[in-house]
């Protein structure tokens, strides 16, 4: 039951983007230096890849992503009061990009991956970590 309720915040940080965007600042680099363990979970499943995101130099990268050839690219995030928003988009010379979309709380990140290819939304993961001690 634990991981049906990760699943289910999912759906909150949809909504705290939407709020953390009106009264804060956008910023680029605010997570730097931070990485995050975690899982990706496709839709229904219960299981995934282990994944590590780090955040360096104004630049995201996901470990799971490399055998595929994603490389880094920038992130932007947002702060306001306890909690960060951040966006980035990498790709892969094979595969297409990927759209990141996240809400750091603390010690947790949740996230949302989509798929693009031809400039077309193919697919979304679901992406819970928590940062490496």
């Amino acid at each position: 039951m634990l991981i049906l309720s990760h699943i289910r915040s999912l759906f909150v940080p949809q909504r705290c983007m939407a709020v953390a965007a009106e009264p804060a600042l956008a910023l680029r680099g605010t997570l730097d230096g931070k990485s995050f363990d975690g899982i990706v979970l496709e839709r229904g499943k219960t299981s995934g890849d282990a994944d590590t995101l780090i955040f360096k130099d104004g630049r995201f990268r996901s470990t799971a992503c490399d055998q595929y050839e994603y490389g880094d690219g920038p992130y932007t995030s947002t702060t306001s009061a306890e909690t960060v928003a951040f966006e980035a988009e990498t790709e892969s010379p094979k595969y297409g990009k990927l759209l990141w979309k996240g809400v750091v709380r603390g010690p947790r990140l949740d996230a949302t991956m989509t798929m693009v290819r031809d400039g077309r939304a193919v697919g979304e993961k679901w992406i819970l970590a928590g940062e490496r001690e």
